[in-house]
């Protein structure tokens, strides 16, 4: 008689348990988050915050910065590490990064690019810049430190960081990010893209109309280029929307999370 209620008991709970996951429907998405230049994966805390909040499992990828291949390789690494589907999400270059990076891998089921470039095959971060009006960024950076393996790397300069990079952000903690900016390879941002993963992958863009980076029109060119499913432009946002603006950004993040 023990046996029977016991056994009973554990096929209620299998049932139970069963009925539980077929009501919470299949697992949400990693959000792999992939930062740009000049900044770096704390650049993302707010949102990750917010995402993690919302029950989703985040990992903020680390990017070299030392060149499109290379990087996407190491961002490529990390989601073949992932059970289950993953959502991309990348930051002003980190955009050209995941592009690459999403190639030929199954699990990725979008991508979003945050400020973010979405280059073509053969175009280069710098090309799209100069293609269309209104980056400052040449002027702000600071004298290129020369390798010792062979290259430049470039920073932006501190005094002028705050209002090149994040004029939306308290100038307390732009200071801070200014101090902990990661340069990126000079190389980098002239290394043309050879597999951009939005072609077939779905894809969301949000940016500021008040970025210094990457000029406005050149990114709403991208969106429309790349189709994408939703394009949300942040009045007065600066470079680095996912600090100033987190909710906007995880928002669009959670919105590619739930597409079918």
């Amino acid at each position: 008689m023990r046996k029977y209620i016991s056994g009973g008991l554990a096929l209620a709970a299998a049932l139970l348990a069963s009925g539980a996951q077929a009501q919470s429907g299949p697992a949400k998405p990693t959000i792999v988050l992939v930062h740009g230049a000049f900044a770096d994966s704390s650049s993302w805390n707010r949102v990750i915050t917010i995402l993690q909040r919302d029950g989703y499992a985040v990992v903020a990828a680390p990017n070299p910065l030392r060149g499109v291949r290379a990087d996407a390789d190491v961002v490529a690494d990390v989601v073949r590490s992932i059970d289950g589907p993953v959502v991309l999400a990348g930051h002003s270059y980190g955009g050209s990064v995941i592009s690459e990076a999403a190639e030929g891998l199954p699990n990725v089921k979008g991508l979003v690019y945050v400020a973010a470039f979405a280059p073509d095959t053969g175009e280069t971060a710098l090309g799209l810049t100069g293609q269309f009006p209104g980056s400052t960024l040449g002027p702000a950076l600071a004298p290129p430190v020369r390798l010792t393996a062979g290259g430049n790397d470039l920073y932006i300069l501190q005094a002028r960081f705050h209002d090149q990079f994040a004029a939306d952000v308290p100038a307390a903690e732009a200071r801070l990010m200014a101090a902990g900016q990661r340069p990126v390879a000079e190389a980098a941002l002239s290394e043309p893209s050879t597999a951009p993963a939005w072609k077939h992958l779905p894809s969301w863009f949000i940016y500021g109309d008040a970025d210094k980076n990457i000029p406005p029109a050149a990114m709403g060119f991208m969106a429309e280029r790349a189709k994408a499913r939703q394009t949300v432009v942040v009045k007065g946002a600066s470079h680095v929307v996912m600090v100033s603006h987190a909710p906007e950004v995880a928002s669009v993040i959670e919105r590619a999370a739930a597409a079918r």
